[in-house]
């Protein structure tokens, strides 16, 4: 029989426990997010793709959840990685265009993820290719991240280069502000770079941006990489996405090393369509890289978070804004009335907690160019061109033009579009003469569904040279 000092320590001890225990919060997942550059559509094993092989990306798309209807905020790179590390339209903050004359960076009025992120204890990485500013105050270190090992240019070579290399080129590697060289293969050193912050983190919630320069061009590939695929019709291609699945494996396996792997949610997806230089398909879809039809902004795209989320495919209409809304909302990080999130929380909608879809509307603009998409209808606009409209469940490839058809669906599509703009900002930098002109010629060719013509400004001039010639 216990005495009253027993039970007075009993009562005590128990007191002190639940009062322990009900302090005791969920775990923060930690949270990766894997940006290929310029990768097709059609380019990975979990979107169909028969001659490519990703065997470790296709694990983790099959144990997560695949997208079918899911787009970027932008065709291009700098604008569509400024949308998703702000989880915000890039047109609300001039951010619109690629690097062009008088290009500066992703304004310093806005808050990175990782800035958000901190702010709850998270220790912050961005790995790989920046494009989002290399003067004073726009480097990674000085937007949220506590690590940076990366080049702040738009592309490099893919091997150590004299020319790239050169201490204060933005296209050299830096480590956090320090300008170092690396040996080997690009894409290997950033997985390895990568495994490295896993592991010296691993005991606390870690944000990563881990945003590969593969497989913009240059087409560059080990020769070994290239033995495997010989006779390939897109070998350079293959070998380089070979290398890429290779890096995202390595990540993968420090994450199960770590026992880390089922409490990180993944995202992978493209910056944009496949480009029209690197040997990518963009099957089915109709354009590219660079302008506003569905092989532009439409991407694969799969989220993985195994402790979470069954495995399966979503087909609402998705947008890469809302990852930052997704991780805020696991972070249990408020949204700042200042600079509210433009994203929805995914979660909600992959667990089957929410029907319906994220959105039912999402727009593009790239200073002349822009687009609207409201259910499954499409609106193309470009200054100085009739618009065109599409309905995606039945012409997914956008070649059947409704404006004429169906007047009054174009002009509520362009009212959306108009009304949208309302909120937005003229961009801050534009791309110049040269390329407003290339994709204003590529957009008209696809909007009447003819061969194109010129796909970058050297084409652009042979093209010229030929017209005076025939005069």
């Amino acid at each position: 029989m216990m005495n009253c000092k027993t039970v007075l320590s009993v009562i005590l001890i128990g007191l002190i426990f639940a009062s322990c225990t009900s302090n005791i919060k969920p775990e923060k997942p930690n949270v990766i997010i894997v940006l290929a550059d310029d990768a097709g559509y059609a380019d990975f094993g979990f979107n169909g793709c028969k001659d490519l092989n990703t065997p470790n990306i296709d694990m983790l798309a099959k144990q997560g959840i695949v997208f079918s209807d899911a787009h970027v905020s932008s065709t291009v790179c700098c604008p569509s990685r400024a949308g998703l590390i702000t989880g915000r339209y890039q047109q609300r903050y001039g951010n619109e265009c690629n690097e062009g004359e008088g290009f500066f960076g992703l304004p310093k009025s806005e808050l990175t993820l990782a800035d958000r992120l901190k702010t709850v204890g998270y220790k912050t990485s961005a790995i790989g290719k920046w494009h989002l500013g290399h003067n004073e105050g726009y480097h990674p270190n000085d937007r949220g991240f506590d690590y940076f090992y990366g080049f702040l240019a738009g592309g490099r070579s893919y091997f150590p280069d004299k020319n790239n290399d050169r201490k204060g080129d933005t296209h050299a590697m830096l480590e956090n502000h320090e300008h170092v060289l690396f040996e080997g293969y690009l894409t290997d050193v950033l997985g390895d770079k990568a495994c490295n912050f896993i592991e010296e983190n691993a005991e606390q919630p870690f944000f990563m941006y881990l945003a590969y320069n593969a497989v913009h061009t240059p087409m560059h590939a080990t020769k070994k990489d290239l033995a495997l695929f010989e006779g390939h019709p897109r070998q350079t291609l293959a070998a380089m996405t070979w290398a890429l699945d290779r890096s995202v494996g390595s990540v993968v396996s420090k994450l199960k090393e770590k026992n880390l792997l089922d409490n990180t949610i993944i995202f992978f997806l493209s910056d944009n369509g496949g480009a029209h230089n690197n040997q990518s398909s963009n099957y089915p879809l109709n354009g590219f890289k660079g302008n506003e039809f569905e092989g532009g902004h439409r991407v694969p795209f799969f989220v993985y978070w195994k402790e979470k989320l069954s495995s399966g495919e979503f087909d609402g209409l998705t947008s890469s804004l809302d990852i930052g809304a997704t991780v805020c909302a696991l972070a249990g990080i408020s949204d700042d009335a200042d600079l509210p999130l433009d994203g929805v929380n995914l979660i909600p909608f992959l667990s089957n907690e929410k029907a319906g879809e994220p959105h039912d509307k999402l727009f593009w603009r790239k200073d002349k160019m822009a687009a609207a998409r409201i259910g499954n209808h499409k609106l193309v606009r470009v200054e100085g061109l009739n618009s065109t409209v599409y309905n995606l469940e039945k012409d997914l490839s956008e070649k059947e033009n409704l404006a004429n058809r169906i007047p009054d669906l174009k002009n509520q599509l362009e009212t959306e579009l108009k009304n949208w703009e309302k909120d937005m900002i003229q961009p801050l930098w534009t791309e110049g003469h040269k390329w407003d002109t290339v994709t204003y010629m590529i957009h008209e060719d696809l909007m009447l569904n003819r061969k194109i013509r010129v796909k970058n400004p050297w084409q652009l001039k042979k093209y010229k040279s030929k017209l005076r010639d025939s005069k």
